[in-house]
Protein backbone atom coordinates (compact mmCIF):
# COMPACT_ATOMS: atom_id res chain seq x y z
CA UNK A 1 0.00 0.00 0.00
CA UNK A 2 2.24 2.53 1.61
CA UNK A 3 5.42 0.92 1.15
CA UNK A 4 6.64 2.40 -2.09
CA UNK A 5 6.02 6.01 -1.20
CA UNK A 6 7.80 5.93 1.91
CA UNK A 7 10.47 3.30 0.54
CA UNK A 8 9.34 0.93 3.20
CA UNK A 9 10.84 -3.30 2.54
CA UNK A 10 7.59 -4.11 4.31
CA UNK A 11 4.91 -2.60 6.84
CA UNK A 12 6.99 -1.99 9.60
CA UNK A 13 3.84 -1.69 12.33
CA UNK A 14 1.98 -5.15 11.49
CA UNK A 15 -0.08 -6.63 14.33
CA UNK A 16 1.62 -9.66 13.87
CA UNK A 17 3.82 -11.02 16.77
CA UNK A 18 7.30 -10.40 14.42
CA UNK A 19 10.49 -11.40 16.29
CA UNK A 20 12.62 -9.63 13.96
CA UNK A 21 11.03 -6.07 14.94
CA UNK A 22 11.41 -6.67 18.67
CA UNK A 23 12.40 -3.57 20.31
CA UNK A 24 15.02 -4.18 23.51
CA UNK A 25 13.47 -1.99 25.62
CA UNK A 26 14.96 -2.21 29.48
CA UNK A 27 11.70 -4.38 30.57
CA UNK A 28 11.94 -6.24 27.50
CA UNK A 29 15.52 -7.06 27.84
CA UNK A 30 14.84 -7.89 31.23
CA UNK A 31 12.19 -10.16 30.54
CA UNK A 32 14.33 -12.23 27.58
CA UNK A 33 16.66 -12.26 30.60
CA UNK A 34 14.53 -14.05 33.22
CA UNK A 35 13.08 -16.60 30.53
CA UNK A 36 16.44 -17.58 29.77
CA UNK A 37 17.51 -18.22 33.41
CA UNK A 38 14.95 -20.05 34.07
CA UNK A 39 15.47 -22.23 31.38
CA UNK A 40 18.87 -22.46 31.64
CA UNK A 41 18.95 -23.34 35.35
CA UNK A 42 16.12 -25.74 35.33
CA UNK A 43 14.01 -23.79 37.56
CA UNK A 44 10.18 -24.72 38.22
CA UNK A 45 7.89 -22.73 37.24
CA UNK A 46 8.64 -19.28 34.95
CA UNK A 47 5.31 -16.92 34.96
CA UNK A 48 5.56 -14.24 32.67
CA UNK A 49 2.93 -11.42 32.78
CA UNK A 50 2.12 -8.48 31.04
CA UNK A 51 -0.77 -5.78 29.51
CA UNK A 52 -3.12 -6.56 26.69
CA UNK A 53 -0.58 -6.08 23.77
CA UNK A 54 2.95 -5.46 25.43
CA UNK A 55 4.55 -7.68 23.46
CA UNK A 56 4.42 -10.53 25.10
CA UNK A 57 3.97 -13.34 22.46
CA UNK A 58 6.92 -10.98 20.38
CA UNK A 59 8.58 -11.78 23.62
CA UNK A 60 7.77 -15.54 23.14
CA UNK A 61 8.74 -16.00 19.60
CA UNK A 62 11.90 -14.22 20.28
CA UNK A 63 12.82 -16.82 23.15
CA UNK A 64 11.94 -19.84 21.00
CA UNK A 65 13.79 -18.95 18.41
CA UNK A 66 16.89 -18.56 19.95
CA UNK A 67 16.88 -22.56 21.94
CA UNK A 68 19.16 -25.15 20.57
CA UNK A 69 18.01 -28.62 19.06
CA UNK A 70 18.64 -29.72 22.40
CA UNK A 71 15.17 -28.61 23.62
CA UNK A 72 12.00 -29.84 22.96
CA UNK A 73 9.07 -27.40 22.75
CA UNK A 74 5.51 -28.16 23.59
CA UNK A 75 3.15 -25.04 23.31
CA UNK A 76 -0.41 -24.69 24.03
CA UNK A 77 -2.28 -21.46 22.73
CA UNK A 78 -5.95 -22.10 23.56
CA UNK A 79 -6.03 -22.17 27.14
CA UNK A 80 -10.38 -22.41 27.48
CA UNK A 81 -9.82 -26.36 28.41
CA UNK A 82 -10.99 -28.24 31.21
CA UNK A 83 -7.40 -30.39 32.77
CA UNK A 84 -8.12 -33.39 30.60
CA UNK A 85 -8.04 -31.52 27.50
CA UNK A 86 -4.99 -29.66 28.76
CA UNK A 87 -3.07 -32.66 28.81
CA UNK A 88 -4.09 -34.10 25.25
CA UNK A 89 -3.17 -30.74 23.85
CA UNK A 90 0.18 -30.62 25.39
CA UNK A 91 0.69 -34.36 24.04
CA UNK A 92 -1.06 -33.77 20.86
CA UNK A 93 1.52 -30.39 20.62
CA UNK A 94 4.91 -33.14 20.87
CA UNK A 95 3.89 -35.78 18.72
CA UNK A 96 1.92 -38.10 21.10
CA UNK A 97 -1.88 -39.88 20.29
CA UNK A 98 -3.91 -39.66 23.23
CA UNK A 99 -6.88 -40.61 21.79
CA UNK A 100 -8.65 -43.87 23.50
CA UNK A 101 -6.72 -43.09 26.31
CA UNK A 102 -7.55 -43.04 29.73
CA UNK A 103 -6.38 -39.82 31.77
CA UNK A 104 -3.77 -42.41 34.09
CA UNK A 105 -2.88 -44.39 30.81
CA UNK A 106 -2.01 -40.91 28.76
CA UNK A 107 0.12 -39.88 32.15
CA UNK A 108 1.79 -42.84 31.54
CA UNK A 109 2.65 -42.26 28.11
CA UNK A 110 3.89 -38.76 28.97
CA UNK A 111 5.68 -39.67 31.63
CA UNK A 112 7.90 -42.06 29.15
CA UNK A 113 7.81 -39.42 26.79
CA UNK A 114 9.76 -37.16 29.17
CA UNK A 115 12.39 -39.82 30.57
CA UNK A 116 13.20 -40.68 27.37
CA UNK A 117 13.97 -37.39 26.21
CA UNK A 118 16.07 -36.74 29.42
CA UNK A 119 17.89 -39.52 28.60
CA UNK A 120 18.61 -38.31 24.74
CA UNK A 121 19.69 -35.38 27.09
CA UNK A 122 16.91 -33.00 25.58
CA UNK A 123 15.06 -30.71 28.00
CA UNK A 124 11.54 -30.81 27.04
CA UNK A 125 9.24 -27.30 27.36
CA UNK A 126 5.46 -26.84 27.94
CA UNK A 127 4.61 -22.79 27.12
CA UNK A 128 1.01 -21.85 27.66
CA UNK A 129 -0.17 -19.07 26.28
CA UNK A 130 -2.63 -16.82 27.76
CA UNK A 131 -2.77 -18.47 31.08
CA UNK A 132 -4.97 -16.25 32.93
CA UNK A 133 -7.84 -18.36 31.31
CA UNK A 134 -6.86 -21.27 32.65
CA UNK A 135 -9.78 -22.42 35.28
CA UNK A 136 -8.62 -23.47 39.35
CA UNK A 137 -8.43 -27.13 38.40
CA UNK A 138 -6.48 -26.38 34.85
CA UNK A 139 -4.03 -24.63 36.97
CA UNK A 140 -3.82 -27.48 39.65
CA UNK A 141 -3.38 -30.21 37.01
CA UNK A 142 -0.29 -28.20 35.87
CA UNK A 143 1.27 -28.20 39.19
CA UNK A 144 0.54 -31.95 39.02
CA UNK A 145 2.34 -32.67 35.67
CA UNK A 146 5.58 -30.63 37.64
CA UNK A 147 5.91 -33.73 40.21
CA UNK A 148 7.61 -35.75 37.19
CA UNK A 149 10.97 -35.73 37.82
CA UNK A 150 14.04 -37.62 38.98
CA UNK A 151 16.09 -37.52 41.76
CA UNK A 152 18.10 -34.79 40.52
CA UNK A 153 16.02 -32.45 38.25
CA UNK A 154 12.36 -31.80 36.68
CA UNK A 155 11.50 -33.90 33.49
CA UNK A 156 8.85 -30.48 32.51
CA UNK A 157 9.96 -26.76 32.86
CA UNK A 158 6.93 -25.36 32.35
CA UNK A 159 6.77 -21.24 31.26
CA UNK A 160 3.25 -19.59 31.77
CA UNK A 161 2.70 -16.55 29.68
CA UNK A 162 -0.46 -14.08 30.55
CA UNK A 163 -1.82 -10.92 31.38
CA UNK A 164 -1.68 -9.02 34.78
CA UNK A 165 -5.01 -11.04 36.78
CA UNK A 166 -2.81 -14.34 36.19
CA UNK A 167 -1.18 -13.25 39.04
CA UNK A 168 -4.54 -12.50 41.13
CA UNK A 169 -5.75 -16.32 40.39
CA UNK A 170 -1.87 -17.50 41.43
CA UNK A 171 -2.15 -15.30 45.23
CA UNK A 172 -5.66 -17.70 45.61
CA UNK A 173 -5.31 -19.83 48.85
CA UNK A 174 -6.18 -22.75 46.53
CA UNK A 175 -2.89 -22.47 45.02
CA UNK A 176 -0.47 -22.11 47.42
CA UNK A 177 1.03 -25.23 46.52
CA UNK A 178 1.56 -24.02 42.93
CA UNK A 179 2.71 -19.95 44.12
CA UNK A 180 5.50 -21.91 46.18
CA UNK A 181 7.07 -23.95 42.68
CA UNK A 182 7.22 -20.32 40.57
CA UNK A 183 11.30 -19.33 40.92
CA UNK A 184 11.07 -16.96 38.30
CA UNK A 185 8.44 -13.95 37.83
CA UNK A 186 8.31 -10.58 35.71
CA UNK A 187 5.80 -8.40 34.46
CA UNK A 188 6.29 -6.25 31.62
CA UNK A 189 5.69 -2.63 31.95
CA UNK A 190 4.83 0.02 29.25
CA UNK A 191 6.89 1.95 27.49
CA UNK A 192 7.71 5.27 29.08
CA UNK A 193 7.76 8.30 26.00
CA UNK A 194 11.62 8.26 25.24
CA UNK A 195 11.60 4.27 24.46
CA UNK A 196 8.33 5.04 22.46
CA UNK A 197 10.18 7.23 19.99
CA UNK A 198 13.13 4.88 20.07
CA UNK A 199 10.51 2.27 19.70
CA UNK A 200 8.73 3.62 16.66
CA UNK A 201 11.99 4.61 14.88
CA UNK A 202 13.75 1.66 15.13
CA UNK A 203 11.20 -0.27 13.49
CA UNK A 204 10.80 2.14 10.21
CA UNK A 205 14.58 1.66 10.27
CA UNK A 206 14.47 -2.23 10.07
CA UNK A 207 11.79 -1.74 7.13
CA UNK A 208 13.52 0.40 5.11
CA UNK A 209 15.26 0.28 2.12
CA UNK A 210 17.11 4.07 1.36
CA UNK A 211 17.13 6.42 3.99
CA UNK A 212 14.72 6.00 6.61
CA UNK A 213 11.80 7.36 7.59
CA UNK A 214 11.51 9.26 10.86
CA UNK A 215 8.76 10.28 13.18
CA UNK A 216 9.80 13.71 15.07
CA UNK A 217 9.55 13.55 18.46
CA UNK A 218 6.27 16.07 19.28
CA UNK A 219 4.24 13.05 16.82
CA UNK A 220 5.90 10.30 18.95
CA UNK A 221 5.12 12.12 22.09
CA UNK A 222 1.28 12.12 20.89
CA UNK A 223 1.70 8.57 19.77
CA UNK A 224 2.73 8.36 23.77
CA UNK A 225 -0.26 10.06 25.57
CA UNK A 226 -2.74 8.49 23.49
CA UNK A 227 -1.36 4.61 23.44
CA UNK A 228 0.07 4.64 27.11
CA UNK A 229 3.06 3.13 25.55
CA UNK A 230 1.12 -0.21 25.08
CA UNK A 231 2.99 -1.77 21.85
CA UNK A 232 0.44 -3.26 20.02
CA UNK A 233 -1.74 0.51 20.45
CA UNK A 234 1.15 2.18 18.91
CA UNK A 235 1.86 0.21 15.95
CA UNK A 236 -1.88 0.59 15.38
CA UNK A 237 -1.50 4.58 15.63
CA UNK A 238 1.78 4.47 13.35
CA UNK A 239 0.53 2.42 11.27
CA UNK A 240 -2.96 4.47 10.51
CA UNK A 241 -0.77 7.58 10.45
CA UNK A 242 1.33 6.11 7.33
CA UNK A 243 -1.79 5.07 5.77
CA UNK A 244 -3.22 8.77 6.40
CA UNK A 245 0.04 10.02 5.18
CA UNK A 246 0.11 8.34 1.91
CA UNK A 247 -2.99 9.23 0.53
CA UNK A 248 -2.43 12.75 1.12
CA UNK A 249 0.93 12.72 -0.14
CA UNK A 250 2.91 13.90 2.88
CA UNK A 251 6.56 12.87 2.87
CA UNK A 252 6.94 13.97 6.22
CA UNK A 253 4.90 13.07 9.29
CA UNK A 254 3.92 15.91 11.50
CA UNK A 255 1.84 16.78 14.24
CA UNK A 256 -0.73 18.15 12.56
CA UNK A 257 -1.17 14.72 10.69
CA UNK A 258 -1.01 12.62 13.82
CA UNK A 259 -3.65 14.79 15.22
CA UNK A 260 -6.54 14.24 12.26
CA UNK A 261 -5.24 10.41 12.95
CA UNK A 262 -6.24 9.63 16.44
CA UNK A 263 -9.12 12.23 16.00
CA UNK A 264 -10.60 9.41 13.07
CA UNK A 265 -9.50 6.65 15.05
CA UNK A 266 -11.40 7.37 18.02
CA UNK A 267 -14.52 8.36 16.47
CA UNK A 268 -14.69 5.12 14.53
CA UNK A 269 -13.52 3.15 17.50
CA UNK A 270 -10.96 1.62 16.46
CA UNK A 271 -8.48 2.63 19.50
CA UNK A 272 -11.31 1.83 22.04
CA UNK A 273 -11.27 3.28 25.75
CA UNK A 274 -7.92 3.83 27.09
CA UNK A 275 -5.93 0.81 28.16
CA UNK A 276 -5.43 0.26 31.34
CA UNK A 277 -2.02 -1.59 31.80
CA UNK A 278 -2.81 -2.81 35.31
CA UNK A 279 -6.17 -4.37 34.76
CA UNK A 280 -6.98 -7.17 36.95
CA UNK A 281 -10.22 -8.54 35.65
CA UNK A 282 -10.03 -11.99 34.22
CA UNK A 283 -11.21 -13.37 31.02
CA UNK A 284 -12.33 -16.47 32.52
CA UNK A 285 -12.22 -15.59 36.49
CA UNK A 286 -11.17 -18.89 38.18
CA UNK A 287 -14.13 -18.73 40.74
CA UNK A 288 -17.37 -19.76 39.10
CA UNK A 289 -19.64 -17.65 41.43
CA UNK A 290 -17.50 -14.47 39.76
CA UNK A 291 -18.20 -16.21 36.30
CA UNK A 292 -22.12 -16.51 36.99
CA UNK A 293 -22.07 -12.77 38.34
CA UNK A 294 -19.94 -11.94 35.05
CA UNK A 295 -22.82 -13.48 32.93
CA UNK A 296 -25.57 -12.07 34.93
CA UNK A 297 -24.33 -8.63 34.22
CA UNK A 298 -23.73 -9.55 30.21
CA UNK A 299 -27.36 -10.63 30.09
CA UNK A 300 -28.77 -7.03 31.61
CA UNK A 301 -26.66 -5.06 29.10
CA UNK A 302 -28.24 -6.82 26.40
CA UNK A 303 -31.52 -6.49 28.13
CA UNK A 304 -30.39 -2.64 28.07
CA UNK A 305 -29.53 -2.48 24.70
CA UNK A 306 -32.96 -3.87 23.33
CA UNK A 307 -34.96 -1.82 25.66
CA UNK A 308 -36.91 1.24 23.96
CA UNK A 309 -38.03 4.84 25.41
CA UNK A 310 -41.09 3.53 26.21
CA UNK A 311 -39.74 0.47 28.32
CA UNK A 312 -39.96 0.94 32.55
CA UNK A 313 -36.53 1.59 34.00
CA UNK A 314 -35.01 -1.46 36.18
CA UNK A 315 -34.71 -1.62 39.71
CA UNK A 316 -32.15 0.49 41.20
CA UNK A 317 -30.64 -2.92 42.17
CA UNK A 318 -30.14 -4.25 38.74
CA UNK A 319 -29.75 -0.81 37.19
CA UNK A 320 -26.50 -0.02 34.96
CA UNK A 321 -24.76 2.25 34.95
CA UNK A 322 -24.44 5.44 32.78
CA UNK A 323 -21.18 3.97 30.89
CA UNK A 324 -23.29 0.87 30.51
CA UNK A 325 -26.38 2.43 29.25
CA UNK A 326 -24.35 4.79 26.75
CA UNK A 327 -22.03 2.21 24.99
CA UNK A 328 -25.44 -0.14 24.88
CA UNK A 329 -27.25 2.84 23.27
CA UNK A 330 -24.09 3.34 20.78
CA UNK A 331 -24.29 -0.74 19.62
CA UNK A 332 -27.58 -0.71 19.00
CA UNK A 333 -27.19 2.51 16.81
CA UNK A 334 -25.03 1.09 14.79
CA UNK A 335 -27.08 -2.41 14.86
CA UNK A 336 -29.54 -0.12 13.21
CA UNK A 337 -27.27 1.98 10.90
CA UNK A 338 -26.25 -1.69 9.80
CA UNK A 339 -29.80 -3.20 8.95
CA UNK A 340 -30.44 0.44 7.13
CA UNK A 341 -27.54 -0.12 5.01
CA UNK A 342 -28.60 -3.98 4.25
CA UNK A 343 -32.63 -2.76 3.49
CA UNK A 344 -30.97 0.38 1.09
CA UNK A 345 -28.34 -2.85 -0.54
CA UNK A 346 -31.22 -4.85 -1.30
CA UNK A 347 -33.51 -2.07 -2.81
CA UNK A 348 -30.69 -1.09 -4.99
CA UNK A 349 -30.24 -4.98 -5.99
CA UNK A 350 -34.01 -5.04 -7.11
CA UNK A 351 -33.66 -2.23 -8.69
CA UNK A 352 -30.73 -3.26 -11.05
CA UNK A 353 -32.19 -6.59 -11.85
CA UNK A 354 -35.36 -4.78 -13.29
CA UNK A 355 -33.11 -2.68 -15.06
CA UNK A 356 -31.71 -5.50 -16.72
CA UNK A 357 -34.71 -7.24 -17.65
CA UNK A 358 -36.08 -4.21 -19.11
CA UNK A 359 -32.73 -3.89 -21.28
CA UNK A 360 -33.17 -7.55 -21.97
CA UNK A 361 -36.58 -6.86 -23.16
CA UNK A 362 -35.13 -3.81 -25.89
CA UNK A 363 -32.57 -6.18 -27.24
CA UNK A 364 -34.84 -8.59 -27.88
CA UNK A 365 -37.30 -6.28 -29.99
CA UNK A 366 -34.14 -4.18 -31.69
CA UNK A 367 -32.75 -7.51 -33.15
CA UNK A 368 -36.78 -8.59 -34.27
CA UNK A 369 -36.96 -5.03 -35.96
CA UNK A 370 -33.31 -5.00 -38.07
CA UNK A 371 -33.80 -9.14 -39.20
CA UNK A 372 -35.76 -9.36 -43.00
CA UNK A 373 -39.42 -10.62 -43.05
CA UNK A 374 -39.58 -14.38 -44.08
CA UNK A 375 -41.85 -14.48 -47.17
CA UNK A 376 -44.98 -17.17 -47.23
CA UNK A 377 -43.62 -20.30 -48.94
CA UNK A 378 -46.78 -19.95 -51.35
CA UNK A 379 -45.80 -16.49 -52.88
CA UNK A 380 -42.75 -17.43 -53.84
CA UNK A 381 -43.78 -19.75 -57.13
CA UNK A 382 -45.56 -16.33 -58.62
CA UNK A 383 -42.62 -14.13 -57.68
CA UNK A 384 -40.85 -16.69 -59.87
CA UNK A 385 -42.99 -16.65 -62.24
CA UNK A 386 -43.51 -13.20 -62.52
CA UNK A 387 -39.64 -12.71 -62.87
CA UNK A 388 -39.31 -15.66 -65.97
CA UNK A 389 -39.15 -14.43 -69.53
CA UNK A 390 -42.50 -15.00 -71.69
CA UNK A 391 -42.80 -17.81 -74.18
CA UNK A 392 -43.17 -16.73 -77.50
CA UNK A 393 -46.03 -17.65 -79.86
CA UNK A 394 -46.53 -19.58 -82.03
CA UNK A 395 -44.41 -22.27 -81.26
CA UNK A 396 -41.23 -23.16 -83.35
CA UNK A 397 -42.19 -26.17 -85.64
CA UNK A 398 -41.16 -29.42 -84.00
CA UNK A 399 -39.08 -32.11 -86.37
CA UNK A 400 -40.54 -35.61 -85.87
CA UNK A 401 -37.26 -36.25 -84.21
CA UNK A 402 -37.82 -34.21 -81.82
CA UNK A 403 -41.41 -34.61 -80.97
CA UNK A 404 -39.96 -38.51 -81.01
CA UNK A 405 -37.38 -37.99 -78.00
CA UNK A 406 -38.67 -38.24 -74.88
CA UNK A 407 -38.96 -34.51 -73.35
CA UNK A 408 -36.81 -32.70 -70.76
CA UNK A 409 -37.88 -30.30 -68.42
CA UNK A 410 -35.77 -27.70 -66.98
CA UNK A 411 -36.11 -27.41 -62.73
CA UNK A 412 -38.22 -24.27 -62.03
CA UNK A 413 -36.66 -22.22 -59.74
CA UNK A 414 -39.74 -22.02 -57.87
CA UNK A 415 -40.20 -25.47 -57.26
CA UNK A 416 -37.94 -28.49 -55.62
CA UNK A 417 -39.76 -31.60 -57.61
CA UNK A 418 -40.91 -31.70 -61.10
CA UNK A 419 -45.57 -31.19 -61.40
CA UNK A 420 -46.29 -32.81 -64.53
CA UNK A 421 -48.40 -30.78 -66.61
CA UNK A 422 -52.52 -32.06 -66.61
CA UNK A 423 -53.50 -34.10 -69.87
CA UNK A 424 -55.47 -32.17 -72.31
CA UNK A 425 -58.96 -33.20 -73.23
CA UNK A 426 -60.11 -34.92 -76.60
CA UNK A 427 -61.33 -31.76 -78.67
CA UNK A 428 -58.31 -29.60 -77.84
CA UNK A 429 -55.91 -32.48 -78.74
CA UNK A 430 -57.79 -32.60 -82.13
CA UNK A 431 -58.01 -28.90 -83.11
CA UNK A 432 -54.27 -28.75 -82.21
CA UNK A 433 -53.61 -31.62 -84.39
CA UNK A 434 -55.22 -29.87 -86.98
CA UNK A 435 -53.58 -26.26 -86.73
CA UNK A 436 -50.45 -28.06 -86.55
CA UNK A 437 -49.18 -27.38 -82.49
CA UNK A 438 -46.25 -29.10 -80.78
CA UNK A 439 -47.94 -31.39 -78.81
CA UNK A 440 -47.43 -34.90 -79.63
CA UNK A 441 -50.65 -36.85 -80.43
CA UNK A 442 -50.83 -40.36 -79.37
CA UNK A 443 -52.35 -42.88 -81.25
CA UNK A 444 -54.62 -43.83 -78.79
CA UNK A 445 -56.41 -40.49 -78.44
CA UNK A 446 -57.61 -40.31 -82.11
Amino acid sequence: MYERFYRLRERPFALTPDPDYLYPSRVHKEALSYLRYGIESHAGFVVITGAIGSGKTTLLQTMLRGLDGQTTVARVMNTLLDPRELLESAMIDLGLDPAGKSKPAMLKTFGEFLVNERSAGRLVLLVIDEAQNLTLPALEEIRMLSNLETEKSKLLQIILIGQPDLRDKLDRPELEQLRQRITVSYHLEPLDADETSHYINHRLALASIAAPLSFPRQVTERIFDRSGGVPRIINVIADATLVFGYGEERSEIDASLIEEVITDLDATGVLGPRSNPNRRDAVVPADPAVAAAMAAGRETMQAAAMRTDTTPVAPAASRPTAEDLKLAKELADREQELRQREADMESRERELAEQRRVLADQYRLLNARKQPPVQPQAAQPAAAVAAAPAASWPPAAVSAKTAARPRVYAASPSFDVYQPKRRSGFWRRFKNTLLGTPEAVLEDSL
